[in-house]
């Protein structure tokens, strides 16, 4: 009897046992079931059940605002997507403008696209321009789109001595001093600086570019001239820089071209209107046309070879 006994009771346990693990298993697969429930309801599924990959999830979820999370779920998978939101110079705000002006103009690169829209040159020149932030004092951004109010006061204006221009040249404090510090130093390594132009009033910029419509039309004036109230010299901030008996069709094989290259930004100068560059400048390259910016920024924009426009866009203008 005794031995029945425990052969019984060894079959309850392994019953017991047996049912236990059973309800081991189903409560396991319950939780998980119901935490794959959950994840299906999660924002990470959503893009994932779209047809996004893991690591483009990250992505947007790093770079884009609960908004902009919200269109891309409403919207069906957008293939190229990941290309314009992983660019350096992205910025979130313009997130829909990037989208659109891809959708017009698919065959340019991702980076012009984020690069164009930064700039605002997704419009034509001199289209909606607004007047720019002053208050920026020496990095103040005036081009195609942004335009200086006409009473606007570039503050205390040096002028140069015959020593270092042509004519009557002058330029903003700030700029004069910088200049001059070039100067002297480009001419302990036997460069002569020369200026031809610097500050402008409104009044001049006008006569200027007056003169190239007249003599020569309306669309050659907008590439090589600023309307007035768009042009840097009107800041006092820019300056034509040559050389003795120089010409600005050879200027760039000159000397003092190769030192200005190598050392303007030293100074806080930064050459304004490179060649390749006027479909987002809108002006035709002008190796002569320095523009100061302060040393810091010369030296940064060098580094990661950007133009004003784009370095305004994405690190002053937000």
């Amino acid at each position: 009897m005794a031995r029945l006994r425990k052969i019984k009771l060894k079959r309850r346990l392994k019953r017991f046992i047996l049912f236990s693990v059973l309800i081991c298993i189903l409560i396991l697969m319950g939780y998980k079931a119901f935490l794959y429930y959950k994840y299906t309801t999660t924002d990470e599924y959503k893009l994932i059940d779209k047809g996004y990959e893991k690591d483009t999830v990250e992505l947007f979820f790093d770079k884009l605002s609960d908004q902009n999370l919200e269109f891309i779920y409403e919207e069906d998978k957008i293939d190229y997507l990941k290309e314009i939101v992983k660019q350096e110079f992205f910025i979130e705000e313009r997130f829909k403008e990037y989208l659109e002006f891809y959708k017009e103009n698919g065959k340019k690169s991702f980076e012009d696209v984020v690069t164009l829209v930064n700039v605002g040159a997704t419009k034509d020149w001199y289209e909606d321009a607004i007047i720019t932030d002053i208050s920026k004092n020496e990095l103040v951004l005036v081009n195609k789109f942004y335009r200086l109010p006409e009473d606007y006061n570039p503050g205390v204006i040096k002028k140069f001595s015959s020593t270092y221009a042509y004519g009557e040249v002058s330029a903003e404090e700030t700029c004069y001093n910088a200049f001059i510090e070039m100067a002297t130093a480009a001419k302990k390594d036997g460069i002569t600086l020369i200026l031809t132009s610097g500050y402008r009033t409104y009044a001049s910029q006008k006569a200027v570019y007056d003169d190239f419509k007249r003599k020569k039309g309306e669309d050659y004036a907008d590439e090589y001239a600023a309307r007035p109230g768009h042009s840097e010299h009107e800041t006092g901030l820019a300056l034509d820089i040559f050389t003795y008996n120089g010409l600005m069709e050879t200027f760039k094989t000159t000397p003092t071209y190769a030192w200005l290259k190598e050392h303007a930004k030293e100074y806080g100068f930064i050459e304004r209107y490179k060649e390749g560059e006027d479909y987002m400048t809108g002006y035709a390259p002008e190796a002569w046309h320095y523009r100061y910016v302060g040393v810091d920024v010369a030296m940064k924009m060098e580094s990661m070879g950007m133009t004003y426009d784009e370095y305004y866009a994405f690190y002053i203008d937000r």
